[in-house]
């Protein structure tokens, strides 16, 4: 399940963790439909893509669309998509591919049963115990980007947590991609597909980091892009123009539809996953055009709002369902599946876990390829908490010791044990015990197994104080990966000079 592993630890942190490791699952998926089902979801889709279409403001993805045969009306920018020449750009579309990271132990293969975990991308605000909810810093970017960094459960740096407020808008996205770079040596994704050019500047800043050329970044891809349509049925030109820039470098990108049932979409699960596929659909063939064989992949992000207030739901009995339906239209094509944890919480309280189990959970059922936000979502995805990213590390840490594969060899059977300690004895003195009582089960990174007494004379402590206590002594052992010094100054001469051309247009 595991091909590469690194036994690095955090070094006084008070828990211990899993190496890094891939992680796979042997598990066979949910599939909640039947497919006949399934089909006709597809055929659905490609109906709303027939009769209806998609309006895309891209002249630039108009002629693309064109140039494959679409219906392309250039005055009102709707597309409109013949099921055969869907079904045909679905074809030739890696179903797996892999992410190479700075560091060749933390490189990760995506596809098939792979479940790989990325932090939170795209907050505004970020949160912790001590100071509350706050505007989002460069300091909390870059101490969020170590925690990625520290935590092996997470396979790749989701998007560096909050955005830099004070920092200029047009920018900012470089100092971003410069943490990330050097300050944690996993794959990455960058979470500013919203124009070419930033699209371009995450491609050039991992071509730099990786140290190779557009060929060779092409051939060996180091990050993942991800675009979202403005549901319904609207793609904007730099969501478009962003997903272009990323297919031509043949660098990996979901297309995920924004559909909130009885807002943005069908106030049905079903018609809202009939949407989704169609926008998904689209988009991927949109990736085709500007690049066939393109690892361009198919994206969820269907839940339902709240009726009372139109607020958006998340980690709900719905959002569920269309994770695990998500996943049958996934395999259907054959293309790795990108899905998220999420909660609606405001703080990190009971309903944040139970929220963002429900989510998790169904996401590894699914067999979800890529779960973004899978550390550090709160608030709907408007907040970066550092205290709910140690939460999240324990929910997944605990899903991938679930699917350790189970040890029944000869010694592990413990029948010399059971006859040594015979009817009526306990376990805790026997050889097979004392042999293995250090590693025999699950560590948790959070959670506290003492009874009541050791817990009230240790503080008695929440978990969420106790998670407060350990990301900030994470940080304080933070080490940096190791980076050549001249790869790291070349990255930062990237910046200066992008800066300085942004600044004057």
């Amino acid at each position: 399940m595991a091909r590469r592993r690194s036994n690095r630890r955090a070094r006084s942190s008070g828990f211990s963790q899993r190496p890094f490791a891939e992680l796979r699952s042997p598990l066979r998926p949910t599939e909640l439909v039947s497919a006949d089902q399934v089909e006709t979801i597809h055929h659905a889709s490609l109906r709303v893509l027939r009769d209806i279409g998609l309006k895309v403001d891209s002249s630039v993805a108009l002629d693309l669309l064109d140039g494959i045969g679409a219906d392309v009306n250039r005055d009102t920018c709707l597309v409109r998509f013949d099921p055969a020449l869907v079904e045909e750009m679905l074809t030739g579309i890696p179903s797996e591919f892999t992410i190479h990271a700075r560091n060749p132990e933390k490189t990760v293969t995506v596809g098939g049963n792979s479940l790989t975990f990325a932090t939170v991308s795209g907050p505004s605000f970020v949160s912790d115990l001590d100071t509350g909810r706050r505007a989002g810093t460069l300091e909390d970017m870059r101490n969020f980007v170590k925690l990625s960094a520290s935590l092996n459960i997470f396979h790749h740096e989701g998007g560096s947590g909050c955005e830099p407020l004070e920092l200029p808008p047009e920018s900012r996205h470089l100092d971003m991609m410069l943490a990330q770079t050097t300050l944690c040596d996993k794959g990455w994704q960058p979470c500013w597909l919203n124009s070419a050019s930033r699209a371009r500047d995450c491609i050039e800043m991992a071509r730099i980091a990786l140290q190779t050329d557009d060929d060779g970044l092409r051939a060996r891809p180091g990050i993942i892009g991800g675009i979202n349509t403005n549901s319904p049925l609207l793609l904007d030109d730099s969501q478009a123009e962003g997903l272009i820039e990323f297919a031509r470098a043949g660098q990996p990108v979901h297309v995920t539809p924004f559909t909130l049932a009885g807002a943005m979409s069908p106030t049905t699960i079903g018609g809202s996953l009939v949407q989704q596929n169609a926008e998904a659909l689209a988009g991927i063939v949109l990736g085709q055009a500007a690049c066939r064989g393109a690892p361009v992949f198919y994206g969820h992000f269907t839940s339902n709002v709240d009726m009372k207030t139109g607020s958006p739901a998340f980690g709900t009995p719905e959002y569920a369902q269309s994770v695990l339906v998500s996943g049958q239209l996934a395999r259907r094509y054959n293309l790795p599946l990108r899905s998220s944890n999420t909660t609606a919480a405001n703080c990190v309280d009971a309903q944040a876990t139970y929220e963002s189990d429900m989510s998790i959970n169904a996401c590894v059922q699914a067999h979800v390829n890529v779960m973004m936000h899978a550390g550090g979502w709160l608030e709907g995805g408007l907040t970066c908490s550092f205290e709910k990213l140690i939460l999240d590390a324990e929910l997944l840490q605990i899903q991938a010791a679930l699917l350790d594969p189970l040890d029944l060899s000869e010694d592990a059977l413990g029948i010399d044990a059971i006859a040594e300690v015979g009817p009526a004895g306990h376990f805790f003195g026997a050889a097979h015990t004392l042999a293995r009582y250090e590693d025999a089960f699950y560590k948790p990174i959070l959670s506290d197994w003492s009874n009541f007494e050791t817990w009230q004379a240790n503080g008695a402590k929440t978990a969420t104080q106790r998670a407060n206590e350990i990301w900030k002594q994470l940080l304080r052992d933070y080490e940096k990966p190791p980076i050549d010094p001249a790869v790291e100054e070349e990255l930062e001469a990237y910046v200066a000079r992008r800066k300085e051309k942004i600044a004057l247009t």
